[in-house]
C-alpha cells in the first residue's frame, strides 16, 4: 500500500498509480473539494473504479476527521449560508440536521447493474478504505426471504404483498428488524453486500430488505443501481437522503437514456380494461358478494369505501373512452401530441391537480388489498393498476406552473395501435379475466426526450456534487448540454496500453472480394452473409484463445447463424473453437458464460467464440480479460430502428433544440452517435488491464467513414487502419506472436 498526496488529500493506493490514474483522482478530488460537478472519461482497463473509490473515500475520510475535530457541533462561522439556514431550521423544529449539513456527507455510488456494484464492492474490500461503512440497496426480488412472497413471479405482486404484511405486522422477518439492528454481527461488518445481508437475514431471521435501509443510515458509502437513484418514485420508496450528499454515476455511458426512461411510461388499453375488472371485483367484495374470481377478505379489511371505488371505476372508464376516441389516421406511425395533451386526457377522465393525490393513494390501497385478497388472477389487475399509478405520479410529480412548462417542452404523448402478434397475446391474456375483449389494443406512450428533465429533478434534492464517469462518454459537450448540468471539471483520459498491445483494423471486403456492409439494404444479401461467415471462420485460425463476435441485432445474429449452419460454415468454426450464442434468459446466460470460460482454458480445445449483440448482456459490464478475450469482431453498426416512433420523435426534438442551442447534436448526429456508443461498449470488453493485449476488428466498410470513426473512442481512433483481407491475416499473425512473446 502506498500513499500519495493529491490536491492536498492523502490517498492510499494498492500500488504506485499510473499518471492517468493520478490525473483521474485529481479531477475527482477537485469536484468534491469545490462542490462542483464532473464528467470524467477513462477507458476500460485503466483502473477507473479503483481510482474513483480511493480518491473519493480519501476525501471523505479527511472530511470525517475534520468534522470529529469540531466536537460534533461545527463552528457556525465555517458553514456557508445555505447550510447555516438548514441547521437553524432543524434546530427550530427540535430535529437533528442531516449528516451532510454537519460536514459528513454520504457518497452514493451508482452503477448500471448489481453485478457491477458487486465488482466495485469487491474492489473496496481489497482497498485500504475497507474500514469505512458501506451498504447496498437492492430490490425485494433480490433480498426477500419470506417463503410466501419469494414464490411469486410478478415483482409488483411481491412489492404489494410485502407492503401489506408489513402494514399488518404479519411478517415476522420484518418484525425482527428493530431488535436485530443492534446485533453486533449485523452492525460490525464494515462492507455488507447483497449476499452478506441475505445470509445474515437467513441466520438471524430478519428481513434483509428493510435491514439494508437501516444500515444505509450509518453508511459512509451506499451502493445502488442508478435507476433507483434517478427514478423519483423508487428513490422515495427506499428513503435515500440526497441533501448535501455526493452522487457518483459510474458506467454512465447510457445515462441520457436512463434519465429519459425514468421519466417515461407506456400503458395499454388492455391494462385499463383489466383495472376496471379489478375495481369491479373489489366492489363485489365490499358489497358482501362472492367475487367472480374468488376474491375475499382473507382477514385483510380494505382501507377504502364503496363510494371511492365507484369514483375510481368511473375514472378508468372515462380514461378508456378518452384513449379510444383519439383519432389515429396512420396506424403505422400512430398519433403524436404535445406533452401538455396528457393533462387534457387526465382532466377529461376526472383527474386534476386538486384530486391527483387522493386518486394515487386510492389506487395504491386497492393494489395492496388485491395482492393479499385475490387468488390466482389478481396479478393481472395489480399490473394495470400499478402502471396507471406510475403514470399519475409522473404526470403530477410537481403541480407548479413552472413544471408544466418544462413538461410541455420535454414530453410527447404518442398513441399507437399495437402490432399484430403482441395484440394477439394481450387479447389472449385479457380473455382469461374478462369477457370484454377489445377489437384492437392501443398503446399510450408518455415519452420524455430531455435527459436534463430527470437530472434537474435529482439536482433539485440538494446534491452537493455529481460525478459522471465511464470508459465511453465522449463527445462530452453534447452530453453535458443534454443533461443541463453545470460541469466544473472534465477529463478524457487516453488508454493505459501501448501501441504494441493493441491491433485495430477495418476490413471492407471479405476473402472473396465481397463488400462487407451490414446496412439495411444488404443484410439479406446471401453473398454478403456468406462472405462475412468465411471471414470469421478464417480469422479463427489466427486468433488464439477466446474471441467475441458482436452483431448489430438479434435478428442479424439469428440470420447469420441459420445461414452458416446450412452452408456448413458453423460446423467448421465449431471444430476449431466452441461457439456460444448469447441467450436472452438470465439463467441460460450465466451457464453459457461459465461454459465459455471453461472452453477457453481447456487444453484440449483451441479456445471459444462468444457471439453476442451490441447493447446485449455480453456487451455491457462483463470482463473478458487476457485469454478470455484476445479479439473482438464487430460485424456492423447497431443503429436504432429508424422508423421507430420514439426514435423519430427524439430526432425531431434534437433538431428543434439545435436551432436554439448550437451545443446540441442534431437528430442525425445523435442517431450516428448512438450506434458508435454501442460499438465502443462492445469493444471495451477486451484489453482490461495494463498488461493485457488484444485485437479489434471492424468488419464493415462504413467504419472508414469519418462521421462514424470520429465518434469512436479517442484512444482507439489513432490505431484504426483500413487493410485488405490478406494484410489483415498477416498483421494479426505478427501481432499475436509478438504480443505473446512480450507477455512471457
Amino acid at each position: 500500500m502506498t500513499e500519495y498526496q493529491i490536491n492536498g488529500i492523502m490517498v492510499k493506493f494498492p500500488f504506485e498509480p499510473y499518471d492517468i490514474q493520478k490525473d483521474y483522482m485529481s479531477k475527482v478530488i477537485d469536484c468534491l473539494r469545490n462542490q462542483r460537478h464532473g464528467v470524467l472519461e477513462s477507458p476500460t482497463g485503466t483502473g477507473k473504479t479503483l481510482s474513483l473509490l480511493c480518491s473519493s473515500l480519501a476525501w471523505l475520510e479527511t472530511k470525517i476527521k475534520e468534522t470529529n475535530n469540531l466536537n460534533f457541533f461545527p463552528d457556525m462561522k465555517n458553514l456557508d449560508e445555505d447550510c447555516l439556514n438548514e441547521v437553524n431550521q432543524y434546530f427550530n423544529k427540535n430535529q437533528a440536521p442531516s449528516r451532510g449539513v454537519l460536514g459528513t456527507p454520504q457518497i452514493i455510488y451508482s452503477s448500471r447493474t448489481h453485478a457491477q456494484l458487486s465488482q466495485a464492492m469487491q474492489e473496496l474490500k481489497r482497498s485500504d478504505y475497507s474500514h469505512l461503512k458501506a451498504s447496498v440497496i437492492g430490490s425485494r426480488e433480490q433480498m426477500c426471504i419470506h417463503p410466501e412472497i419469494i414464490k411469486e413471479e410478478s415483482n409488483s405482486v411481491k412489492i404489494n404483498m410485502c407492503r401489506m404484511k408489513v402494514k399488518s405486522h404479519s411478517c415476522h422477518f420484518y418484525n425482527r428488524v428493530e431488535r436485530q439492528k443492534v446485533n453486533p454481527q449485523v452492525t460490525e461488518p464494515s462492507i455488507v453486500d447483497i449476499e452478506d445481508i441475505v445470509k445474515l437475514g437467513s441466520q438471524h431471521k430478519f428481513c434483509p430488505y428493510y435491514m439494508s435501509k437501516e444500515l444505509q443510515q450509518k453508511a459512509n458509502i451506499i451502493f445502488m443501481p442508478y435507476n433507483y437513484l434517478l427514478d423519483a418514485r423508487v428513490r422515495k420508496s427506499i428513503g435515500v437522503e440526497l441533501t448535501n450528499n455526493i452522487v457518483i454515476l459510474d458506467e454512465a455511458h447510457n445515462i441520457e437514456r436512463i434519465c429519459e426512461d425514468s421519466a417515461s411510461l407506456q400503458i395499454k388499453s388492455t391494462d385499463i380494461v383489466l383495472s376496471i375488472e379489478g375495481v369491479t371485483e373489489a366492489m363485489k367484495v365490499l358489497s358482501s358478494e362472492a367475487g367472480d374470481m374468488g376474491m375475499s377478505y382473507n382477514d385483510t379489511p380494505p382501507d377504502f369505501s364503496p363510494d371511492e371505488l365507484c369514483i375510481l371505476k368511473q375514472i378508468f372508464l372515462d380514461f378508456e373512452q378518452v384513449l379510444d376516441n383519439i383519432e389515429i389516421k396512420n396506424h403505422s406511425e400512430g398519433a403524436t401530441f404535445e406533452g401538455k395533451y396528457i393533462f387534457k386526457m387526465m382532466a377529461d377522465s376526472g383527474v386534476t391537480n386538486e384530486n391527483c393525490g387522493t386518486v394515487i393513494n386510492l389506487v395504491d390501497k386497492l393494489n395492496q388489498f388485491m395482492t393479499t385478497a385475490g387468488e390466482g388472477v389478481f396479478q393481472k389487475w395489480t399490473h394495470g393498476l400499478s402502471l396507471f399509478e406510475d403514470l399519475l405520479r409522473i404526470v403530477f410529480i410537481n403541480v407548479e406552473p413552472n413544471y408544466k412548462q418544462k413538461l410541455e417542452r420535454c414530453y410527447k404523448v404518442h398513441v399507437m395501435m399495437e402490432e399484430g402478434e403482441k395484440q394477439k397475446q394481450s387479447s389472449n391474456w385479457l380473455s382469461k379475466a374478462s369477457n370484454k375483449v377489445k377489437p384492437a389494443c392501443r398503446v399510450l406512450s408518455f415519452w420524455c426526450f430531455s435527459p436534463g428533465f430527470g437530472m434537474n429533478i435529482l439536482m433539485g434534492q440538494g446534491v452537493k456534487s455529481v460525478i459522471l464517469t465511464s470508459g465511453t462518454l465522449a463527445p462530452l459537450p453534447p452530453l453535458i448540454t443534454e443533461l443541463e448540468l453545470n460541469v466544473g471539471f472534465q477529463l478524457e483520459n487516453p488508454h493505459i496500453v501501448k501501441g504494441d498491445q493493441i491491433c485495430v483494423k477495418i476490413l471492407s471486403k471479405g476473402p472473396d472480394g465481397q463488400i462487407l456492409n451490414c446496412n439495411y439494404q444488404n443484410r439479406d444479401n446471401p453473398k454478403y452473409i456468406t462472405s462475412l461467415g468465411r471471414t470469421v471462420s478464417n480469422l479463427i485460425r489466427v486468433i488464439p484463445h477466446g474471441m467475441l463476435v458482436f452483431f448489430p441485432s438479434y435478428v442479424m445474429l439469428r440470420k447469420c447463424k441459420d445461414s452458416w449452419q446450412e452452408s456448413g460454415l458453423w460446423a467448421s468454426m465449431n471444430e476449431r473453437k466452441n461457439i456460444f450464442v448469447e441467450p436472452k434468459e438470465k439463467n441460460a446466460f450465466q451457464e453459457a458464460m461459465q461454459n465459455f470460460y471453461k472452453s477457453v482454458h481447456d487444453p484440449n480445445l483451441q479456445g471459444a467464440i462468444f457471439m453476442g449483440v451490441c447493447r446485449g448482456k455480453v456487451s455491457e459490464g462483463l470482463d473478458f480479460a487476457d485469454a478470455n478475450g484476445r479479439a473482438v469482431l464487430i460485424t456492423g453498426l447497431p443503429f436504432p430502428p429508424l422508423k421507430d416512433p420514439r426514435i423519430v420523435l427524439k430526432k425531431q426534438y434534437l433538431d428543434n433544440c439545435k436551432l436554439k442551442n448550437r451545443e446540441y447534436l442534431n437528430g442525425n448526429e445523435w442517431y450516428n452517435l448512438e450506434a458508435a456508443k454501442a460499438v465502443n461498449q462492445a469493444i471495451g470488453r477486451v484489453i482490461r488491464h495494463r498488461h493485457d493485449y488484444g485485437a479489434i476488428i471492424l468488419l464493415d466498410t462504413r467504419f472508414n467513414n469519418s462521421n462514424v470513426l470520429n465518434h469512436m473512442s479517442m484512444w482507439l481512433r489513432k490505431y484504426a487502419k483500413n487493410v485488405s483481407y490478406v494484410d489483415l491475416m498477416k498483421d494479426l499473425k505478427v501481432f499475436f506472436e509478438g504480443a505473446a512473446v512480450k507477455v512471457l
